[in-house]
């Protein structure tokens, strides 16, 4: 098993680098290394902090400073994430800093998720990479394949989602409640749920398994008009989505899904994997996207 690495980033501005300086100092990958991935395993980290590695690993992949890459986090302390263009009136922000949970709004489009007691997951390639080419539900099925496997690594008997799947328009801000094309099912239920951002020179895909825990701690921290609909999503929830636990039987560690997901992936996709850390660049960016971005209220709260 590969050890989990910390990659906590240090936002004491004397570490801080430069655009310019860390863009000199990164490695250029070359072409002929286009299927090897790196493979990072990071610790618990807050929302704003994972989000913003995520971005940063998708600039350094666009601009050729890091090879395709597949991640693996946490987060601490318990995290909501918003949609891309979720508006933060879903949530009941009192409630939400009432219970501890922090707040950030993802790069990537979505419902609200609350990461807690989890294995979150990211892919990171360029759009031309035979796993990314196509459309977006192409590479959704693609990638589904490692998801499966490693599951199936767990003991799970788990499978796409069918491909018409949509969310109906009464859906609620809960993204469990519902699948998407090609998320993942086992036993009938929502197991594990993805999002995608597509750009011209990147493709970003992360998505997140519930290891343990009620999934209806989000209902909490939904803004709903009546006792009457959030009893009602509770049982919606309970319904259509599951964790791990609950189909094991027994504590899964986050650890243990890792693992678990690296031999899905590898075995699946064929991928090459080579842990590695974030580069200069990478780490730089990150710290000015926490600043700048994921952490500022500006992006959080815009529509």
């Amino acid at each position: 098993m590969i050890e989990a690495e910390n990659q906590q980033i240090n936002k004491s501005t004397n570490q801080q680098v430069g655009d310019a300086t860390a863009r000199e100092s990164a490695i250029r990958i070359p072409q002929s290394a286009i299927n090897s991935w790196r493979l990072l395993i990071h610790d618990a980290a807050t929302g704003a902090e994972n989000m913003a590695v995520d971005e940063a690993i998708s600039r350094a992949v666009a601009e050729g400073l890091a090879p395709p890459t597949l991640r693996f986090y946490a987060w601490e302390p318990p995290c909501i994430s918003l949609g891309r263009h979720q508006p933060l009136n879903a949530l009941d922000v009192g409630r939400c800093r009432e219970l501890g949970y922090g707040i950030v709004r993802r790069p990537t489009g979505g419902r609200a998720i609350l990461h807690t007691d989890e294995m979150t997951y990211s892919i990171v390639a360029p759009p031309d990479h035979p796993l990314m080419s196509g459309m977006v539900l192409e590479s959704y099925l693609r990638l589904s394949a490692g998801l499966v496997a490693g599951l199936a690594g767990l003991g799970i008997r788990a499978e796409p989602a069918p491909g018409a799947s949509r969310p109906g328009p009464d859906v609620s801000a809960a993204c469990f409640e519902a699948p998407s094309a090609y998320e993942i099912m086992a036993n009938g239920r929502k197991l594990l749920g993805s999002a995608q951002s597509r750009r011209a020179t990147v493709v970003l895909q992360h998505g997140t398994l519930p290891l343990c825990g009620e999934l209806t701690r989000l209902i909490e921290c939904l803004a709903l008009p009546s006792p009457a609909e959030r009893e009602a999503l509770r049982r919606s929830l309970t319904e259509h989505a599951s964790t791990l636990e609950q189909l094991t039987g027994r504590r899964v560690t986050y650890a243990e899904a890792v693992e678990a997901m690296i031999a899905g992936f590898t075995s699946a996709l064929e991928l090459r994997l080579t842990p590695g850390d974030l580069n200069e660049a990478e780490m730089a960016w990150a710290i000015d996207l926490v600043c700048e971005k994921y952490g500022n209220r500006e992006w959080t709260e815009r529509a």
